[in-house]
């Protein structure tokens, strides 16, 4: 019997077989990351003394705490505003590349596929719900909390996946 495309990406993605009830160690195509949920994320491996492994497939954005007007004016929201400086010093300090709040290539996640930041195949991780939007165009979707976030920027090296036909 044939696979599913589900099957097929998730097979094409497995560092490591988990055994005895362990889940699958699987490779991360593309983490990413928002003003949310990622601090924790930061902190965890600051404190760990580690970096991020993959900055060059880790990206940025601005997204829940962002005004849609005047998003020229300072945010007006104490908490919100926080966040986003948060977000800003982290990736400065972690060399995550940022989409900043107006900016030309600023986009909320889930417009990810249009600017051609995912493609079919690709496994997504994400600190929230935005990677299941993505299944329809054929991405492993996985939203992780933040105490996972952290352990989505691997501590050791991960082999890539075998190559896509």
């Amino acid at each position: 019997m044939g696979m599913t495309l589900a099957e097929k990406v998730w097979r094409d993605h497995v560092v490591s077989k988990g055994g005895d009830g362990a889940p699958d160690l699987l490779y991360i195509d593309l983490h990413l990351v928002h003003e949310v949920t990622s601090p924790q994320a930061f902190e965890g491996l600051r404190l760990a003394g580690r970096r991020v492994r993959r900055t060059d497939l880790t990206i940025a954005t601005e997204d829940h705490n962002t005004p849609t007007l005047d998003i020229d004016l300072p945010i007006a929201d104490v908490t919100s505003r926080a966040q986003i400086e948060t977000l800003r010093a982290n990736c400065a300090e972690f060399g995550v590349r940022l989409h900043s709040l107006g900016t030309p290539t600023r986009d909320r996640p889930r417009r990810r596929p249009q600017l051609g930041l995912t493609q079919p195949g690709m496994t997504v991780v994400c600190g929230d719900s935005t990677p299941p939007l993505t299944v329809p165009s054929g991405r492993s979707p996985s939203g992780s909390a933040p105490p996972r976030s952290s352990t989505s920027w691997p501590p050791r090296p991960c082999r890539s996946p075998p190559s896509r036909r």
